[in-house]
């Protein structure tokens, strides 16, 4: 650890006096867990609105439609990838990168509840999937070029969505979205780390006096020496980022 860290600790007790303040907060957790469960329920019972399924899409073999992205399954979840025209791997989206690196890497518990998860890119296909191979993803992908407006409308095209959608036979029905800070349900890094007694370490968090805070905001965290942070390690292995 280094002497930015060591700046300001917590209070040392006994481990009596730390397991009663740990209870009296768990009591809080609790809580945000089953406010976390009654909000999922309700959103259980939003209604739907019915898109077109045939809205196309470009996959690996060419053109499909938005119910081939199903791949059968009732139900898809469409993460929309943001995409930088005519910019190289280093720079495209560090936020989207973050995400989308963490969502799924396992697909097998999905699978069994009948649900596929897919990356919709706005980029065009053979392009954005030799980034989604550099960096190791093997996440079902798909362009959504031209086809992005007719999927989000009302929706600010070209931004990062999380889009859920249920079928019945050849019909599809958009079920939920959401964006921005919705999209952490996505990640596991920010969720380890608000466990942790430094928390993500960015500015806006309501911290102690003299809590590390080095980053103003996450997406400096995000993207480090120029290029998303994820992609170094992708280059130390050797992989190419030619897109």
């Amino acid at each position: 650890m280094d002497d930015s860290t060591n700046a300001a600790m917590p209070a040392v007790v006994s481990r009596a006096d730390w397991q009663a303040e740990l209870d009296a907060l768990r009591v809080r957790e609790k809580a945000h867990t089953r406010e976390g469960d009654a909000i999922a329920a309700a959103r259980r019972r939003l209604p739907m609105v019915e898109v077109d399924g045939t809205i196309p899409l470009i996959g690996p073999n060419g053109p499909v439609s938005l119910l081939d992205a199903f791949e059968g399954r009732a139900q898809l979840i469409a993460y929309f990838h943001m995409w930088h025209e005519d910019q190289p791997a280093a720079g495209q989206c560090e936020g989207c990168t973050f995400y989308n690196g963490q969502a799924v890497r396992e697909h097998s518990h999905l699978h069994t509840r009948d649900v596929t998860y897919a990356t919709f890119c706005y980029g065009p296909y053979e392009q954005s999937v030799r980034y989604r191979d550099f960096m190791g993803w093997d996440v079902p992908w798909y362009s959504v070029r031209d086809s992005a407006e007719a999927l989000l409308p009302g929706r600010q095209v070209g931004m990062f969505h999380l889009v859920c959608y249920l079928r019945e036979g050849e019909r599809v029905f958009e079920t939920y979205w959401t964006t921005g800070r919705g999209a952490e349900t996505m990640d596991t890094n920010y969720a380890l780390l608000d466990l942790t007694v430094y928390g993500r370490q960015e500015t806006w968090e309501d911290s102690p006096a003299g809590w590390p805070q080095h980053w103003e905001v996450d997406r400096d965290t995000l993207r480090v020496g120029g290029r998303p942070t994820a992609q170094w390690a992708r280059l130390r292995a050797g992989h190419s980022d030619e897109l």
